[in-house]
């Protein structure tokens, strides 16, 4: 057994001793870190999933950015897959710097909207909050708080002194992303990132997850997953969703190959 994989299970094991004192209350950014859920290994996987060159997530092979939020929403931390290598090094150039606040809100939406019975990919809320939808208004709940997020130096943003980490700053995303995190069942937090496609957003947090002892997932009716099945509107506008909970294909739309099951219907 490799020693990466070792440690993720001896930080999952403490995680569930954690809980079974019966904790009435949400996972803590410090339960989190004692149960793996670290900047550096989050960095790590994050890392190991998106290379500085080629598409292996489908999409534009940009950098990304990813954030962790507790169980009560709380920012746990906050990184990027920038490598300090030539042009994938700046945090003002080299990468989305708009990313860094929609991570934080796909992380927000994801452990908002996830429960016990219900893990929902914020990827699955776009057709839903269009006008007609089941959820229209949704992504005008929970805004961001904007002192907490454009505050800090731009030199800490992706780092564990960046702004966002410590604090709530709300906010609701609706394309592809956000997935919850599970231990025994229970949610404990949620990751976001962001950084290309919407669809290749979804595609590396559900790489990044997987790599944890925390994707198991409660299944009702596959919500976790990102549901492809938008019909294109002939005259403009984006169409029908067949469940309703529908998102769009993206340029470079992740294939079967590399998006695997997190996306239904590609």
């Amino acid at each position: 057994m490799m020693k990466k994989t070792r440690d993720w299970i001896t930080a999952a094991v403490a995680i569930a001793a954690g809980l079974s004192v019966g904790s009435a209350y949400a996972d803590t950014c410090s339960q989190l870190a004692a149960a793996g859920l670290t900047d550096a290994r989050l960095k790590t996987a994050l890392r190991t999933v998106v290379p500085p060159t080629g598409t292996p997530n489908g999409g534009l092979g940009f950098p990304m950015w990813l954030t962790l939020v507790d169980g009560s929403g709380i920012v746990c931390a906050v990184t990027n897959s920038l490598d300090g290598s030539a042009g994938n090094a700046d945090v003002t150039a080299d990468i989305w710097l708009g990313s860094r606040v929609i991570s934080a809100q796909k992380a927000n939406a994801a452990n908002a909207f996830s429960n016990g019975r219900l893990a929902l990919s914020t990827a699955n809320l776009y057709s839903a909050v269009q006008p007609g939808g089941s959820l229209y208004g949704l992504q005008a709940s929970n805004p961001v708080d904007a002192t907490q997020a454009y505050d800090g130096k731009a030199t800490d943003f992706g780092t564990p002194k960046d702004a966002l980490v410590g604090n709530r700053i709300g906010g609701i995303n609706v394309f592809g992303g956000g997935l919850a995190l599970y231990s025994h069942g229970r949610k404990i937090g949620a990751i976001g990132v962001s950084g290309d496609t919407s669809c290749t957003d979804h595609v590396v947090a559900w790489k990044v997850r997987a790599s944890t002892p925390f994707a198991t997932v409660p299944v009702f009716l596959a919500f976790d997953a990102m549901f492809q099945d938008i019909t294109p509107n002939p005259n403009g506008g984006t169409g029908i969703s067949a469940s309703g909970f529908g998102h769009p294909t993206c340029l470079n739309n992740p294939t079967h190959a590399q998006a695997g099951p997190a996306i239904i219907g590609n």
